[in-house]
C-alpha cells in the first residue's frame, strides 16, 4: 500500500464518497465509484478513473489516511 491525497466529500448521514486522488505525481479524477466494504483496516472503495482504470482505495479510520492498494503484475507474482 502507497499513501496518497484524495479529495473526497462526506454526505449528511456521513457516507464518504472518493471524488479525485493524487498519486505518484498525477491528479485521477474517479468518475465511478463501485462497491465499497469495511473490515479490520478500514473503509475500502473500488473506484474507476477516466481511461477504465480500477483502482482500490483505503480508508484508515484509525490513521484517518487514504492510501491505494497496488496489485502485483504477474511478473512480480512468479
Amino acid at each position: 500500500m502507497e499513501s496518497i491525497q484524495v479529495t473526497a466529500r462526506f454526505d449528511a448521514p456521513g457516507k464518504i464518497i472518493p471524488l479525485r486522488f493524487n498519486w505518484r505525481g498525477n491528479e485521477y479524477p474517479i468518475v465511478s465509484c463501485g462497491r465499497n466494504w469495511r473490515d479490520e483496516i478500514g473503509h475500502h472503495f473500488l473506484v474507476m478513473v477516466p481511461n477504465e482504470k480500477i483502482y482500490e482505495l483505503l480508508f484508515s479510520i484509525d490513521e484517518i489516511s487514504w492510501y491505494i492498494k497496488i496489485q502485483p503484475t504477474p511478473s512480480q507474482v512468479a
